[in-house]
């Protein structure tokens, strides 16, 4: 029985979250810094969400940063994802066996 309340609060929170905008905001929004504000929204959440999960995924700090320095550092020199997945995983990897 608790599932089936956990599942319709769940449904119900989803779908406010999708429909308010759409009655809230009937017209275009005109404002220039509103318009930029809501286009951001989407990169700051999946940031937030993001980077957190960086540092807790591996078990140890030192290999989450080493990753992720190489992995800024190559994503910065507009490398292919593939190659910034791959190469950032394998520094996690190399940093661990040091650390180990």
């Amino acid at each position: 029985m608790s599932i089936a309340i956990y599942i319709a609060v769940m449904a119900a929170v989803t779908y406010l979250i999708r429909m308010i905008p759409f009655t809230a905001f009937r017209r275009q929004i005109k404002s220039r810094f509103f318009r930029s504000f809501l286009y951001y929204v989407p990169y700051a959440v999946l940031s937030a969400m993001t980077v957190p999960a960086i540092f807790y995924s591996t078990g140890s700090v030192g290999t989450a940063i080493a990753g992720t320095a190489v992995a800024v550092i190559l994503a910065y020199l507009d490398m292919p994802l593939i190659v910034v997945a791959l190469s950032a995983s394998a520094a996690a990897f190399a940093v661990g066996l040091i650390i180990k």
